[in-house]
C-alpha cells in the first residue's frame, strides 16, 4: 500500500466524524431535557454532549492510528 491509498484511508475515516458528534449531540440534549428543571439544561448537556465527544475522539478514536 502506498502513501498515497493510505491518505486516502484516512481521510474517509476522519469523514465520519461527524456522526460522533451529532450522537454526542443528542444525547446530551435528551440528557439535558429529562432533567426537568428547565429547557436550558438542555443546550447545557447538548454542549456538555460535544464536549465529551471531542475528547472522546482525541483520546481515543486517534490514539488508535499510532498503536
Amino acid at each position: 500500500m502506498n502513501q498515497h491509498e493510505k491518505q486516502e484511508e484516512q481521510e474517509e475515516a476522519k469523514n465520519f466524524d461527524f456522526l460522533y458528534y451529532v450522537i454526542g449531540l443528542a444525547t446530551g440534549v435528551f440528557t439535558g431535557a429529562i432533567l426537568d428543571v428547565g429547557m436550558i439544561w438542555a443546550l447545557v448537556g447538548g454542549v456538555l454532549g460535544l464536549l465529551s465527544t471531542a475528547l472522546f475522539l482525541q483520546i481515543f478514536v486517534k490514539g488508535r492510528e499510532e498503536v
